[in-house]
Protein backbone atom coordinates (compact mmCIF):
# COMPACT_ATOMS: atom_id res chain seq x y z
CA UNK A 1 0.00 0.00 0.00
CA UNK A 2 1.07 3.68 -0.23
CA UNK A 3 3.19 5.16 2.71
CA UNK A 4 1.49 5.83 5.53
CA UNK A 5 -1.89 4.39 4.35
CA UNK A 6 -3.30 1.91 6.29
CA UNK A 7 -6.41 1.10 5.43
CA UNK A 8 -8.08 1.44 2.05
CA UNK A 9 -11.46 0.65 0.97
CA UNK A 10 -13.27 1.42 -2.86
CA UNK A 11 -16.71 0.90 -3.82
CA UNK A 12 -16.96 -1.29 -0.66
CA UNK A 13 -20.22 -2.96 0.22
CA UNK A 14 -20.48 -4.03 3.87
CA UNK A 15 -22.77 -6.91 4.49
CA UNK A 16 -24.23 -8.31 8.05
CA UNK A 17 -26.48 -11.35 8.25
CA UNK A 18 -26.62 -11.03 3.68
CA UNK A 19 -28.56 -7.60 4.69
CA UNK A 20 -26.37 -4.45 3.05
CA UNK A 21 -25.20 -2.22 5.79
CA UNK A 22 -23.11 0.11 4.10
CA UNK A 23 -22.75 0.73 0.33
CA UNK A 24 -20.10 1.97 -1.84
CA UNK A 25 -18.07 2.47 1.03
CA UNK A 26 -14.70 4.71 -0.03
CA UNK A 27 -12.54 5.43 2.49
CA UNK A 28 -8.27 5.97 3.30
CA UNK A 29 -7.25 6.29 6.49
CA UNK A 30 -3.14 7.51 7.40
CA UNK A 31 -0.68 6.66 9.91
CA UNK A 32 -1.27 8.80 13.05
CA UNK A 33 -4.55 9.82 12.22
CA UNK A 34 -7.65 10.65 14.55
CA UNK A 35 -10.97 9.34 12.49
CA UNK A 36 -14.23 9.49 14.22
CA UNK A 37 -17.31 7.64 12.76
CA UNK A 38 -20.85 8.90 13.80
CA UNK A 39 -24.06 8.49 12.76
CA UNK A 40 -27.34 6.82 14.82
CA UNK A 41 -27.17 3.64 16.41
CA UNK A 42 -28.04 1.00 13.45
CA UNK A 43 -26.19 3.19 11.02
CA UNK A 44 -23.40 1.04 10.59
CA UNK A 45 -20.10 1.72 12.61
CA UNK A 46 -19.94 -0.85 14.66
CA UNK A 47 -20.26 -2.96 11.33
CA UNK A 48 -18.12 -1.06 9.54
CA UNK A 49 -15.06 -0.96 12.44
CA UNK A 50 -15.96 -4.93 12.28
CA UNK A 51 -15.11 -5.46 8.51
CA UNK A 52 -11.68 -3.80 9.65
CA UNK A 53 -10.78 -6.85 11.88
CA UNK A 54 -12.55 -9.50 9.37
CA UNK A 55 -15.44 -10.40 12.24
CA UNK A 56 -17.43 -8.55 9.28
CA UNK A 57 -16.76 -10.30 5.94
CA UNK A 58 -16.27 -7.61 2.57
CA UNK A 59 -17.29 -9.35 -0.41
CA UNK A 60 -17.15 -6.14 -3.09
CA UNK A 61 -15.09 -3.55 -3.94
CA UNK A 62 -11.30 -3.24 -3.06
CA UNK A 63 -10.38 -3.39 1.05
CA UNK A 64 -6.69 -3.38 1.89
CA UNK A 65 -5.51 -3.15 5.63
CA UNK A 66 -1.89 -3.14 5.94
CA UNK A 67 -0.84 -5.41 2.99
CA UNK A 68 -3.66 -7.89 3.45
CA UNK A 69 -6.08 -8.14 0.67
CA UNK A 70 -9.87 -8.32 3.11
CA UNK A 71 -11.51 -9.98 -0.05
CA UNK A 72 -8.92 -12.67 -0.55
CA UNK A 73 -7.65 -13.66 3.07
CA UNK A 74 -6.78 -16.44 4.44
CA UNK A 75 -7.93 -17.47 8.29
CA UNK A 76 -4.70 -18.17 9.34
CA UNK A 77 -3.75 -14.50 8.00
CA UNK A 78 -6.21 -13.03 9.94
CA UNK A 79 -4.51 -13.72 13.61
CA UNK A 80 -1.69 -11.80 12.34
CA UNK A 81 -3.87 -8.81 10.95
CA UNK A 82 -5.68 -8.71 14.41
CA UNK A 83 -2.36 -8.46 16.51
CA UNK A 84 -1.28 -5.32 14.73
CA UNK A 85 -5.15 -4.34 15.79
CA UNK A 86 -5.82 -2.76 19.32
CA UNK A 87 -9.64 -2.90 20.37
CA UNK A 88 -11.43 -0.92 23.02
CA UNK A 89 -14.99 -1.91 23.69
CA UNK A 90 -18.01 0.02 25.29
CA UNK A 91 -18.31 -2.61 27.45
CA UNK A 92 -14.84 -3.41 28.87
CA UNK A 93 -15.09 -7.17 28.18
CA UNK A 94 -12.56 -8.11 30.54
CA UNK A 95 -12.40 -11.40 32.56
CA UNK A 96 -14.21 -10.73 35.66
CA UNK A 97 -12.32 -13.98 37.50
CA UNK A 98 -8.94 -12.56 37.45
CA UNK A 99 -7.06 -10.12 38.33
CA UNK A 100 -5.99 -7.03 35.84
CA UNK A 101 -2.31 -8.12 35.48
CA UNK A 102 -4.12 -11.48 35.03
CA UNK A 103 -6.15 -10.06 32.22
CA UNK A 104 -2.77 -8.55 30.51
CA UNK A 105 -0.99 -11.41 30.32
CA UNK A 106 -3.92 -14.13 29.15
CA UNK A 107 -3.97 -11.54 26.09
CA UNK A 108 0.16 -11.85 26.01
CA UNK A 109 -0.04 -15.27 25.76
CA UNK A 110 -2.65 -15.73 23.62
CA UNK A 111 -0.59 -13.84 20.91
CA UNK A 112 2.61 -15.92 21.37
CA UNK A 113 4.28 -14.06 24.02
CA UNK A 114 5.94 -16.40 26.46
CA UNK A 115 9.08 -15.03 28.44
CA UNK A 116 7.99 -14.41 32.24
CA UNK A 117 10.24 -11.36 32.19
CA UNK A 118 9.23 -9.38 28.86
CA UNK A 119 5.26 -10.18 30.12
CA UNK A 120 5.91 -8.47 33.26
CA UNK A 121 7.73 -5.51 31.80
CA UNK A 122 5.25 -5.11 28.90
CA UNK A 123 2.35 -5.19 31.71
CA UNK A 124 4.15 -2.69 33.44
CA UNK A 125 4.84 -0.04 30.59
CA UNK A 126 0.90 -0.47 29.67
CA UNK A 127 -0.46 0.30 33.04
CA UNK A 128 1.97 3.20 33.17
CA UNK A 129 1.25 4.08 30.05
CA UNK A 130 -2.67 4.75 31.21
CA UNK A 131 -1.67 6.33 34.85
CA UNK A 132 -2.73 2.68 36.10
CA UNK A 133 0.46 1.37 37.21
CA UNK A 134 -0.68 0.89 41.06
CA UNK A 135 -3.86 -0.79 39.98
CA UNK A 136 -2.87 -4.26 38.53
CA UNK A 137 -3.44 -6.30 41.65
CA UNK A 138 -7.51 -5.09 41.39
CA UNK A 139 -10.27 -7.60 40.36
CA UNK A 140 -12.04 -5.33 37.63
CA UNK A 141 -14.81 -5.08 40.10
CA UNK A 142 -12.34 -3.21 42.98
CA UNK A 143 -12.74 -0.37 39.48
CA UNK A 144 -14.83 2.22 38.63
CA UNK A 145 -16.00 2.49 35.09
CA UNK A 146 -13.67 5.18 33.79
CA UNK A 147 -10.38 2.46 35.61
CA UNK A 148 -11.83 -0.05 33.88
CA UNK A 149 -11.62 1.58 30.50
CA UNK A 150 -7.86 2.48 31.13
CA UNK A 151 -7.12 -1.03 31.78
CA UNK A 152 -8.71 -1.65 28.21
CA UNK A 153 -6.97 0.55 26.29
CA UNK A 154 -3.77 -0.77 28.28
CA UNK A 155 -5.08 -4.07 27.09
CA UNK A 156 -5.26 -2.62 23.37
CA UNK A 157 -1.84 -1.03 23.81
CA UNK A 158 -0.34 -4.48 24.54
CA UNK A 159 1.63 -5.65 20.98
CA UNK A 160 1.94 -1.92 19.83
CA UNK A 161 -0.91 -1.77 17.30
CA UNK A 162 -0.40 0.39 14.80
CA UNK A 163 -4.47 1.12 14.98
CA UNK A 164 -6.68 1.23 17.80
CA UNK A 165 -10.48 1.13 16.70
CA UNK A 166 -12.70 2.11 20.02
CA UNK A 167 -16.30 1.39 19.47
CA UNK A 168 -18.13 4.30 21.51
CA UNK A 169 -15.58 3.84 24.60
CA UNK A 170 -17.21 6.40 26.41
CA UNK A 171 -20.61 5.28 26.30
CA UNK A 172 -21.05 4.24 29.62
CA UNK A 173 -19.34 6.63 31.57
CA UNK A 174 -20.23 10.22 32.95
CA UNK A 175 -18.95 12.99 30.76
CA UNK A 176 -15.94 14.14 33.22
CA UNK A 177 -14.72 10.13 33.07
CA UNK A 178 -15.22 10.05 29.35
CA UNK A 179 -13.21 13.11 28.37
CA UNK A 180 -10.32 11.60 30.76
CA UNK A 181 -10.65 8.68 28.21
CA UNK A 182 -10.64 11.27 25.20
CA UNK A 183 -7.79 12.87 26.36
CA UNK A 184 -5.64 9.35 27.32
CA UNK A 185 -7.07 8.39 23.41
CA UNK A 186 -5.51 11.44 21.95
CA UNK A 187 -2.33 11.24 23.73
CA UNK A 188 -1.55 7.73 22.41
CA UNK A 189 -2.73 9.31 18.57
CA UNK A 190 0.08 11.86 18.88
CA UNK A 191 2.60 8.79 19.57
CA UNK A 192 1.75 7.65 16.08
CA UNK A 193 -0.89 5.58 16.76
CA UNK A 194 -4.00 5.67 14.23
CA UNK A 195 -7.31 5.97 16.42
CA UNK A 196 -10.53 4.70 14.56
CA UNK A 197 -13.53 5.73 17.05
CA UNK A 198 -17.09 5.41 16.93
CA UNK A 199 -19.06 8.07 18.87
CA UNK A 200 -22.49 9.60 19.25
CA UNK A 201 -20.66 12.20 21.33
CA UNK A 202 -20.32 15.33 18.70
CA UNK A 203 -18.76 17.61 21.90
CA UNK A 204 -15.71 15.38 21.65
CA UNK A 205 -15.99 15.64 17.91
CA UNK A 206 -15.40 19.73 18.52
CA UNK A 207 -13.45 19.44 20.95
CA UNK A 208 -10.61 16.80 19.74
CA UNK A 209 -9.88 17.66 16.30
CA UNK A 210 -9.99 14.91 13.70
CA UNK A 211 -11.37 13.72 10.28
CA UNK A 212 -15.48 12.94 10.82
CA UNK A 213 -17.24 9.85 8.50
CA UNK A 214 -20.71 9.55 9.32
CA UNK A 215 -23.14 6.91 8.46
CA UNK A 216 -26.27 7.34 7.47
CA UNK A 217 -28.84 5.80 4.51
CA UNK A 218 -26.05 2.99 3.70
CA UNK A 219 -23.78 5.53 3.56
CA UNK A 220 -20.24 6.48 4.63
CA UNK A 221 -20.06 10.17 4.26
CA UNK A 222 -17.29 12.67 4.87
CA UNK A 223 -18.11 15.56 6.93
CA UNK A 224 -16.60 18.66 7.33
CA UNK A 225 -17.06 19.85 11.56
Amino acid sequence: MENNILIKYTGVDICHDEQIILKGVNLEIGKGEFIYLVGKVGSGKSTLLKSFYVEVPVKTGEAKIFDHNLLKIKRKEIPPLRRKLGIVFQDFQLLIDRSVIANLEFVLRATGWSDKLQIKTRIEEVLQHVGMNNKGYKMPHELSGGEQQRIVIARALLNSPEIILADEPTGNLDPHTGDQIMQLLYSIRENGTTIIMATHNMNFVHKYAGRVFECADEKLISRLM
